[in-house]
């Protein structure tokens, strides 16, 4: 099972470039939010793009995303500490829901899906295990070409 950062599901709910990729996983149900990016995904549909609170709520029960991953005093500390290390409000702006649903894929050995560059550079530079999906322009986040100097 994989762990999705909210990026994703608000990807497939507006069918942006990376639905196809994230559809399966949902529909399966071989994916799961955090309770944090649970939040956060009912935040921005309400908030940003004007839906109904209710229609939000049931459309993320339809989904079956209702059975997300607590988020326990430990795995809370975990994404805290993995944000103190790495976020900067311009080079990395990782959010603390973006780094607890890191810490759930490490916790649980499943791969992060998401397209957020800081987050994947995030992981990437922790070793987090990752499902790297095209963001909203088309574009897929590369690592970091470190064999130049």
């Amino acid at each position: 099972m994989t762990v999705l950062d909210s990026y994703a599901v608000i990807a497939y709910l507006r069918d942006e470039p990376a639905a196809n990729e994230i559809g399966p996983l949902i529909e399966t149900g071989g994916a799961v939010l955090t309770a944090v990016g649970l939040g956060e995904v009912i935040d921005h549909l309400v908030r940003l793009i004007g839906a109904d609170e209710e229609e939000a709520v049931l459309d993320l029960a339809q989904l079956g995303l209702f059975d997300a991953v607590d988020v326990d005093p430990r795995l809370g500390s975990a994404g805290g500490r993995l944000r103190a290390r790495h976020y900067h409000r311009v080079r990395c702006s990782v959010s603390m829901a973006d780094c607890v649903a890191a810490e759930a894929a490490r916790d649980r050995g499943e791969p992060l899906v998401t397209s957020d560059p800081h987050l994947l550079d995030v992981c990437h530079a922790e070793g987090i295990g990752v499902i790297v999906l095209p963001g909203s322009d088309g574009n897929r986040w590369a690592p970091p070409d470190t064999t130049r100097g």
